[in-house]
């Protein structure tokens, strides 16, 4: 008797494991990014826990619900964090199990429209004056000036920068694509400052070992340079991004061309600047200011 109520116990996790493992080989040989990785491999983890131990192959659309169900209504989790775990649970069904799409027709959250947080050039000069290490100051310079994202800033080579057209390479940006960004002759000044007291080896900014400067350390140095800088907004490594695409807009720059330098497929993407920049908003006055 004992035998035979341990046997499916050991059999579910078994299978528990199995699937793990061909998920997270399926993400490798997709050549998914590592940040989209271990992201995935957290979700489907959570989903996992939560279902143990009913057999994999009981788990339908039904379970799938209610996970979903949960997160939201027990777990509060925000609308960002249920959109990645329904992606990973669609990789597993649809790429690992190799179901039909139609097998995972779960209705999204409604995405927020929000504005994105922007800072001015004044704010952008306090900051970059803020930071006061040479390495860590070509690093927020270069997010900036080239509006770069921060997986982009911390996969670039020393072969990526172009300095002979002035011109900075990104390569397998978001959605695996190439491109073409701008290479600031202020950037390339400090950038050569940078690399006579550094020496990076292969990627331009390293850390330990000649591995790629980690994100999170990234994150750090900007927290400090805005506290010490004084700006009150909510400053994050995108927020430079967002404030390059702003101060071209306002610069008087096509659209077509700050998506091309983004990187953006839709221009309904880059559109959005067009609600952040302020020169246009202060040249409208308010019907109040039309009365006599």
């Amino acid at each position: 008797m004992e035998t035979t109520c341990k046997t499916p116990s050991l059999a579910v996790k078994n299978a528990y494991a199995e699937a793990f493992e061909l998920f997270d080989q399926q993400l490798v040989v997709s050549r998914y990014s590592q940040s989209t990785l271990r992201t995935y491999k957290y979700m489907f983890r959570e989903f996992l826990k939560f279902h143990y131990p009913t057999p994999l192959y009981q788990i339908i659309k039904k379970e799938i619900m209610a996970y979903q169900c949960a997160l939201v209504e027990k777990k509060k989790v925000s609308r960002s964090y249920q959109n990645q775990s329904i992606n990973a649970l669609k990789f597993y069904w649809e790429q690992v199990l190799g179901h039909d799409r139609k097998f995972f027709e779960i209705s999204r959250p409604k995405k927020v429209e929000k504005l994105p947080t922007v800072l001015s050039i004044v704010e952008v000069q306090r900051i970059l004056k803020a930071t006061r290490n040479i390495k860590h100051k070509a690093m927020l310079t270069a997010l900036y000036s080239a509006g770069l994202r921060i997986g982009e800033l911390l996969n670039l080579r020393l072969g990526d920068v172009d300095s002979a057209h002035m011109r900075l390479w990104v390569r397998e940006g978001k959605g695996v694509k190439d491109r073409l960004t701008v290479l600031s002759p202020m950037l390339l000044k400090l950038l050569r400052i940078y690399f006579r007291a550094y020496r990076p080896q292969y990627y331009l900014f390293e850390g330990q070992e000649g591995k790629p400067y980690s994100g999170s350390s990234v994150r750090k140095v900007l927290q400090r340079a805005v506290e010490r800088a004084g700006v009150q907004k909510s400053v994050r490594p995108h927020t430079l991004r967002h404030s390059f695409a702003t101060h071209l807009l306002e610069n008087g720059t096509n659209l077509r061309y700050i998506q091309t330098l983004l990187g953006h497929t839709s221009a309904k993407t880059t559109e959005i600047y067009t609600h952040v920049s302020s020169k246009e908003l202060e040249e409208v006055r308010s019907p109040l200011d039309l009365m006599v």
